[in-house]
């Protein structure tokens, strides 16, 4: 996705990146959740 992003988490809190090129974590694994940061890459 192409910044700037809004999401809105499931407790309902809205959660902001400007950057310019954002992904989005669908394994949860992330420590910057929603935001992927290749957590994933760690666990096999």
């Amino acid at each position: 996705m192409e910044g700037p992003v809004e999401v809105e988490l499931e407790d309902g809190s809205v959660v902001t990146s400007d950057r310019f090129r954002v992904a989005l974590c669908t394994c949860r694994r992330s420590r910057r959740y929603p935001w992927c940061d290749t957590s994933h890459r760690d666990r096999v």
